[in-house]
């Protein structure tokens, strides 16, 4: 964190403690993360941004294998590598491959993912992309995983798409 570009909060500066413990419990050992301490500039955002990507993150049907899937496309797509770094160990824990992870990182969608994760990463570059994506995606999201989960697919896309603008603009 060494250029980015707002001052990060610092151990001891100013915080609701609430807050700090809400973000300290949804990481490893309880350690605040380069993101966590440029959100807490702004104790509303940090607040907000705790809750919307906790819950995508924990509460979602949508397997966390496919979620993590997705968050690692979006990070490549947008050049996110903090979101990488943080989301490609996770992918592999919840059951992605190194070579998937390679693939990821490839312009295309290998052969090594089977149908639906195809759709995903479909439903990921064309969200990214151009924001439009087509009713088709949508579709066969629907077929593989139901409404439900084609509407957490749709919203961790989004969400993602969120995280790695706000850490690429601000050299997180």
């Amino acid at each position: 964190m060494t250029h980015v570009r707002v001052k990060p909060w610092q151990d001891g500066d100013n915080a609701p403690p609430e807050l700090l413990e809400n973000m300290q419990a949804r990481r490893p050992n309880g350690e605040l993360i380069g993101i966590d301490r440029v959100l807490l500039k702004s104790f509303p955002l940090a607040t907000g941004w705790n809750g919307l990507l906790g819950r995508v993150r924990a509460e979602f049907e949508l397997p966390l294998e496919y979620r993590e899937l997705i968050m690692c496309r979006v990070a490549v797509l947008n050049r996110a590598e903090f979101e990488w770094n943080v989301h490609k160990p996770a992918y592999l824990q919840a059951g992605g491959t190194p070579e998937k992870c390679d693939a990821l990182r490839a312009d295309g969608i290998a052969s090594l993912f089977d149908g639906k994760e195809r759709a995903l990463l479909e439903l990921t570059d064309q969200s990214t992309r151009n924001v439009e994506v087509d009713a088709a995606v949508i579709e066969k999201l629907k077929a593989f995983f139901g409404e439900q989960q084609t509407v957490e697919a749709v919203a961790t896309v989004a969400a993602y798409n969120m995280v790695s603008r706000f850490l690429v603009a601000l050299a997180i």
